[in-house]
Parts: C-alpha cells; sequence; structure tokens
C-alpha cells in the first residue's frame, strides 16, 4: 500500500513540477484574420506579453479564410497542450450557422476575453435626426426608404442594425442593407451622400465624427463609453438592444487545467497593466475581462443571440 502511494506521489510532483515549467518551448498564438488588422494587432502586443511574462516566445501565425473557419479550426484542432492558443472572435458564434464550418464555441475551453468594441449608429452631420428614437420613427413611417451600411452582409455591423431594428418591432427589409467591404468603405459611402446610416464601432468612424463631418445617435453599449460620455446607449432611450465585435483568448478542448490556470493569470496580470490599457486606448479597442467560466458562459450565450439574428435576417432557415 505505501508503494502505490509512493507511486501516485511521485506521479502528482512530476504533473506539477511540469505544469510549473510551462511552457517549456515557444507557444503559437493562431490569429484567425489576417496581418495588420486590430485581431492582428492585439494578438501580437499578447504576445510580446506574455513572451516577457513566461519567459519562452510566444509567435502569432495568421490562419485566414473561410470567414474566420480556418483559423479558429486550426485553432481548435490542435493538440492539447497549452503550445497553441487562438484569438477567438466573435464568428465563433456565428459562422456555423452560416454553414461555414462544422466547428462550434464547445470545441475550445475559455481562458479570458479582453475586449468589446460596441456598434454604434452613426449619421452625417447635417442629418435631420438628432436621435436614434427619431431615426426609428423615420424608418417604421417609411419602410425601404433608407440605406443603411458598415460591413459585409451578414457580418457583425448588418447583424448589430437587424438586432437593434427587432428590437423596436421593425422588420429588418424596412431598410436596404448596401454590403461593403468594412467600416472604412462604408463611411466613404455615408460622407458622399450613397447611404444614410452606418452601423460600426465609434472608434472607427471617430476622426470624422471629431471633425464635425459626422454624428453618432446611440452606442449599443449597456452603459455609456467613457471615452465618449456625450453619445447615449439605445437602452438609455429605451431600446433593450446591445451589440459589438470582441475578443478573447482560449485553447483546445482538454488543455491540462494547471496550464489553463498559468495562462489565465498571466494574461489577467497583462490585461490589469498600464502598458496594455495605454496599447487599447491607442488602438481604439474598448476593454472587457471575462474570466475563463464568466467567457465560456458568455459565448454559449452569443451562440444563441446571433442564431436568433441571423434568422430574422433571412440568412438562416
Amino acid at each position: 500500500m505505501k508503494k502505490v502511494l509512493f507511486v501516485f506521489l511521485v506521479l502528482a510532483l512530476s504533473i506539477g513540477i511540469f505544469a510549473a515549467k510551462y511552457p517549456t518551448k515557444p507557444v503559437t498564438i493562431i490569429c484567425p484574420w489576417g496581418a495588420g488588422g486590430g485581431t492582428d494587432r492585439l494578438a501580437r502586443f499578447l504576445a510580446d506579453q506574455l513572451s516577457k511574462e513566461l519567459g519562452k516566445p510566444f509567435v502569432v501565425v495568421n490562419r485566414t479564410g473561410g470567414g474566420g473557419a480556418v483559423g479558429h479550426a486550426a485553432g481548435a484542432y490542435a493538440k492539447p497542450d497549452g503550445y497553441t492558443l487562438t484569438l477567438v472572435t466573435l464568428e465563433i458564434a456565428t459562422m456555423h450557422w452560416l454553414g461555414l464550418t462544422t466547428l462550434t464555441y464547445d470545441d475550445f475551453d475559455y481562458i479570458a476575453q479582453l475586449n468589446v468594441d460596441p456598434a454604434g449608429v452613426i449619421v452625417k452631420a447635417d442629418a435631420s435626426w438628432n436621435s436614434v428614437t427619431e431615426l426609428l420613427v423615420d424608418i417604421a413611417m417609411n419602410p425601404g426608404k433608407l440605406l443603411f451600411s458598415g460591413s459585409g452582409a451578414g457580418t457583425i455591423w448588418d447583424l448589430s442594425r437587424i438586432g437593434m431594428l427587432n428590437a423596436v418591432g421593425i422588420p429588418p427589409d424596412y431598410v436596404i442593407w448596401s454590403p461593403t467591404k468594412g467600416a472604412a468603405p462604408s463611411i466613404v459611402e455615408l460622407l458622399g451622400g450613397h447611404v444614410d446610416v452606418i452601423t460600426c464601432s465609434i472608434p472607427e468612424a471617430w476622426p470624422q465624427i471629431a471633425a464635425g463631418q459626422l454624428k453618432a445617435l446611440a452606442i449599443m453599449s449597456d452603459e455609456r463609453d467613457p471615452r465618449f460620455p456625450d453619445i447615449p446607449t439605445l437602452k438609455e432611450q429605451g431600446i433593450n438592444w446591445s451589440s459589438g465585435t470582441w475578443r478573447g483568448v482560449a485553447v483546445p478542448k482538454g488543455t491540462p487545467d494547471d496550464v489553463k490556470t498559468i495562462l489565465g493569470n498571466a494574461i489577467q496580470k497583462i490585461y490589469n497593466s498600464d502598458a496594455f490599457k495605454d496599447f487599447m486606448n491607442k488602438n481604439g479597442f474598448g476593454m472587457t475581462y471575462k474570466n475563463s467560466k464568466e467567457f465560456y458562459n458568455f459565448v454559449k450565450e452569443q451562440d444563441k443571440v446571433w442564431k436568433a439574428v441571423l434568422e430574422l435576417g433571412g440568412y438562416i432557415h
């Protein structure tokens, strides 16, 4: 009996020593989106900070394609040993509903959420609407009159406007969605008078808002953003809807708990650092932290929310 206990003790100590030494070699962070974009910039900053914190190189690898499906799948199906992390994005809760992949949120273990960028409702500075309520009344009274833009069809800024309209009982097809490749070309369309409203994050349009060319009627967050304190939330205006894109760190399902704890502690320390706050502010990224359990529950709920919105928009049946 003593011999058996001794063997178990040795095994337990060996596992503990292994976990304590993690990482013992370079770690890959998979970014499902292209180099230079917001997710890539966050991934590279995080890799640099984790390298300093844990003493081994953390290297970003961009695995793009399939509307995020390629990179997310590469991360989810990697060996669950802690040496492959993924900077997961909102698309993990939408792309399987769109038929882009069989991968779902439940194929990952979650470490921490780091970011959320709420959608804004933005119009030209000389537009007649001075509140989102005035805009929504116009939409309800004049179906098919207004053009919205912000991103591609079925992507987050499109889904944000669908959810907003649904929250006040307006069918999504009461406005026309004019798809673009992202916020930047949508802003150009708005400035040129080719569309009437855009939904995108406030930081993406802030230069034009600050210059007096555009105005933000609302932000789709639970509370006002302290960086933009004059922009009211939808909820303040009686519309029970919040929406935005987000990013966080996940690992393959079955990664050892001790390794996840080491990563979680390191990432939380980085999140609370002045360097992280400065980086996020400089890039216009909203900061939101959720721990492993909170992040998992959030993504699980997001999966249900976006399925319903995609159905409302006619993207899935």
